[in-house]
């Protein structure tokens, strides 16, 4: 049996605790897709097809790994893809009731939806991809914290907007 799941999330920009979820999810399953949503509700750095790229770049040699975007719910994306797992990572206590929701109203559009909740490696469990930002604006470095591309494009976008 094939086994895939759906990695959705906005992925402004990718982090290292991403990609620490992505690798764990490849031990279970056979093929990840990693979900780009393109929310225009959503207050972004960088644009859908910009997050698309540095995805695409930080995963090319995980030959399981496919980069897509999706707009819209979440479970109709899943029902186009014909996959009902969804992998999401849990950073903290505080991240799993908005999770938990989340699951659960999922599970109720689309009864053949399950949640698999994953822990990145402690050594990201306090990274996010806001944080990131910020400590760029404020010309930290983030070296080790996301991957090369990332770092580059985050420098480059945060120095025009200074």
């Amino acid at each position: 049996m094939n086994r895939e799941a759906v990695y959705p999330g906005t992925f402004d920009p990718v982090t290292n605790g991403h990609l620490d979820i992505i690798k764990r999810a490849l031990q279970m399953f056979d093929r990840v897709t990693v979900a780009v949503v393109d929310s225009p509700a959503k207050r972004v750095l960088f644009n859908t097809q910009e997050r698309i790229e540095m995805l695409r770049a930080t995963v090319r040699d995980l030959s399981r790994v496919r980069v897509e975007q999706f707009n819209g719910l979440l479970v109709d994306y899943l029902q186009q893809i014909n996959v009902c797992i969804i992998i999401r990572g849990l950073r903290a206590v505080s991240d799993f009731e908005y999770e938990f929701q989340i699951a659960l109203m999922n599970r109720r559009l689309n009864s053949c939806i399950e949640s698999v909740f994953l822990m990145p490696s402690q050594d990201y469990t306090y990274l996010s991809s806001s944080l990131i930002k910020e400590v760029v604006r404020l010309g930290g470095r983030v070296e080790g914290l996301v991957p090369g591309v990332v770092e580059k494009a985050l420098e480059k976008k945060l120095s025009l907007t200074k």
